[in-house]
């Protein structure tokens, strides 16, 4: 036998390896087993107020079963189109509304994420699309009637509010707080929950203002620089550090914003709530006299919109507020800003 045959015969070939189809039974009870675990790690490393959003999505489509004497866990495309016409018949936020779009959007979302997540259901892909495709044909009907749904878009928080707004802040510890909130708020196009998370730590303070490290967020962690502001009454840099000093935050990992006593004003160790971020908004804008009611997402729209006015890009802005780079809400925050500035009737008529 030639040297070339003996090497051909030392060559040993694999096997080959098992088909999913064919593992048997113990091999799929593993799989699931691990399966389930990594469902159960992701789920348990999200905010708590994600957590808590889709325990209320749950216990929303629990009551529809009882309801509608569907099996609880029997999350297919047909049981969740009569979710979604079930949920447009329920009552709103308020006296003589009815449920909103977006919430019944997030109802189905967060049905398949925790029949998924905790009880180990095996859903397709896109087990909610024709409930969702159900939703926009509702929407389309309502359109047409004239009738309205949820409260609407957060009104944006302008650049001539914030001036307002700081010259109404009292000169005690609570404007301190409120200005310094309200302006830092706007400078990172915050969410509620990404400013009530922020520690002390989170604030760092450079040369050329505050890398502002926004660390828990529903969407994506992200470091946001804060440059000093051309005029003091409104500038973040300089309100974060005469609240800090003001309130003495020497440690650290303390919260960033801290709530005060209701009587005394003084400074408690615990940090404010994400509800209780969006009622400091809501506050200082009465407080100044505006007549606009403001809401915890006001400033996040507010940067997008008066950064858009200055002619930032898209992309600019995005970054700064951790929207996805061609995000569809903010394309829409900035088309209102667009639509005259970038006009096809300009220099026509």
């Amino acid at each position: 036998m030639s040297d070339s045959q003996k090497a051909v015969e030392a060559v040993v070939i694999p096997a080959a390896p098992t088909r999913p189809e064919e593992y048997d039974t113990a091999t799929r009870a593993v799989l699931d087993h691990i399966d389930r675990q990594a469902v159960r790690t992701v789920a348990d490393g999200q905010p708590e107020r994600t957590r808590s959003g889709y325990a209320q999505d749950w216990a929303s489509w629990t009551k529809f079963c009882t309801a509608a004497e569907v099996p609880m866990l029997a999350v297919t495309p047909g049981t969740l189109v009569m979710f979604v016409e079930w949920l447009w018949t329920q009552p709103g936020w308020k006296k003589g509304t009815f449920t909103a779009p977006s919430t019944i959007d997030r109802r189905l979302s967060g049905t398949v994420v925790s029949a998924r997540a905790d009880h180990g259901v095996r859903l397709e892909d896109g087990v909610a699309r024709l409930a969702r495709n159900r939703l926009k044909q509702l929407v389309k009907e309502m359109e047409a009637s004239g009738e309205t749904r949820g409260r609407g878009q957060a009104p944006p928080l302008l650049v001539d509010h914030l001036v307002a707004i700081s010259a109404a802040c009292p000169d005690n510890l609570t404007g301190i707080r409120d200005r310094a909130l309200v302006l830092m708020h706007f400078a990172v196009a915050g969410r509620e929950h990404e400013l009530a998370f922020n520690r002390v730590r989170d604030y760092e303070l450079t040369p050329d203002g505050i890398r502002a490290d926004l660390r828990v967020s529903k969407v994506h962690p992200r470091t946001v620089p804060v440059p000093y502001g051309s005029r003091p009454s409104i500038c973040p840099v300089r309100a974060w550090t005469a609240w800090k000093d003001a309130a003495d935050l020497t440690d650290p990992d303390g919260p960033a914003w801290r709530r005060l006593h209701n009587r005394w004003h003084t400074v408690l160790k615990g940090g404010l709530q994400p509800e209780s971020v969006g009622d400091v908004i809501t506050r200082a804008g009465e407080r100044a006299g505006i007549e606009i009611r403001f809401t915890g997402h006001s400033p996040r729209r507010g940067l997008a919109t008066s950064s858009r006015l200055k002619g930032h890009d898209q992309i600019v802005i995005a970054k700064q507020g951790g929207w996805a780079p061609h995000s569809k809400v903010l394309a829409g925050y900035l088309e209102v800003v667009d639509q005259w500035e970038d006009n096809a009737l300009l220099g026509v008529l």
